[in-house]
Parts: C-alpha cells; sequence; structure tokens
C-alpha cells in the first residue's frame, strides 16, 4: 500500500460536524475529498460504497464510517461548487445524503433548474432551498472543507483518507479493501 505520511495525514480530523454515513468511532473511517462535476470522485464513491458493503460482512455494521467533504474544482467543473452548496442546503432539511447520491448519478445534470428539480424530487422546502442559495449561505462551510483539504495535502479531487492517512494507491475495490485492512494492523 501507498500511502504518503509526510504531510499527508488527515488535518481536520472527524467529527460531529461532518456528513457521516455510518459511525464516528469506527474502527475504519473513511474520509473523501470530492466534487460533485468531477467523474473520478463518482467513481471513488461508487468503489467506496461497494467497499463499505463487503466491510460490514467482514467488521459488522458499527465498525465503519464514511465521511465527505466538500473539493469543488472550480477552475474546471463550473458548477461543482453550487452542486456542493444543493448538498448542504439539502442537508438543513435532513436530506444530504439523499441529494448527495442524486447529484453523483447527475453529474452531466447540475445546473441550477436541475438543483431545482433535485430537490423538489426529494420533497425539499423549495422556498428555503433557493433562499439558501441565492444568499450562498453555505459558502462559507465550503471553503472551510476546501482549507481543511488543502492543509492535508489535498490539491484535487478525489481524494480519500482512510484512518487519517491519505490514501494514494490504485482505485480498486481490492486495493481500498487492502488498505483497509492495512490501516486496521
Amino acid at each position: 500500500m501507498t500511502y504518503n505520511r509526510d504531510n499527508r495525514s488527515l488535518f481536520v480530523l472527524p467529527s460531529t460536524q461532518d456528513h457521516i454515513q455510518g459511525v464516528l468511532n469506527a474502527a475504519v473511517v473513511f474520509v473523501m475529498y470530492g466534487d460533485y462535476e468531477c467523474f473520478q470522485s463518482a467513481n471513488v464513491y461508487r468503489l467506496i460504497k461497494v467497499a463499505g458493503q463487503q466491510l460490514k460482512l467482514e467488521f459488522g455494521e458499527n465498525n465503519l464510517g464514511f465521511i465527505f467533504r466538500h473539493f469543488p474544482q472550480k477552475q474546471i467543473h463550473p458548477h461543482a461548487q453550487r452542486a456542493a452548496e444543493a448538498a448542504e442546503a439539502a442537508a438543513v432539511q435532513g436530506q444530504f445524503w439523499q441529494m448527495h447520491e442524486i447529484l453523483f448519478i447527475h453529474q452531466q445534470e447540475l445546473g441550477n433548474g436541475y438543483l431545482v428539480e433535485y430537490a423538489n424530487r426529494l420533497g425539499l422546502d423549495i422556498s428555503q432551498f433557493l433562499q439558501d442559495l441565492s444568499k450562498g449561505a453555505y459558502v462559507n462551510l465550503i471553503n472551510a472543507d476546501i482549507e481543511g483539504g488543502l492543509r492535508s495535502g489535498v490539491k484535487a479531487a478525489p481524494a480519500l483518507f482512510i484512518n487519517g492517512i491519505r490514501y494514494l494507491d490504485r482505485w480498486t475495490v481490492e486495493q481500498i479493501m487492502a488498505a483497509i485492512v492495512a490501516a486496521n494492523d
């Protein structure tokens, strides 16, 4: 496994402020910095979901945590920032992970009209959703994720940390599973 331990550990430790699936104090905690418009971010998220299913069988339901943090690459993905804001607006209404899934599934359709359509599909309060987006209510939160990523050595999405150590190997389920086993040893 290739881990870069030179200034490549997670600077901002997992906390209750994060969006987490699973358990915060799990034996295995993934932290992913991602961009909703980035094809590779969507692929890595799917790989982690598959690995997570295998891990639940191996380690049990309460020994896995997955945290997603925003790292929109605005210079190459013009809709990534607004998509991250839409995910946060959905989070306030208890629908972060549902919006997260939709954004990755429809990452070629992230214009404002689509974001409203997705919010409507989730049954969100559209007035509140639009108000949050128009005020830029979550820009600072997203910028904090980006800053934490930069301080952890992230230069581009996707970036994955397993138990606080940057994962730099190949992006396959087998490689990720092997890294998890190594992280637990």
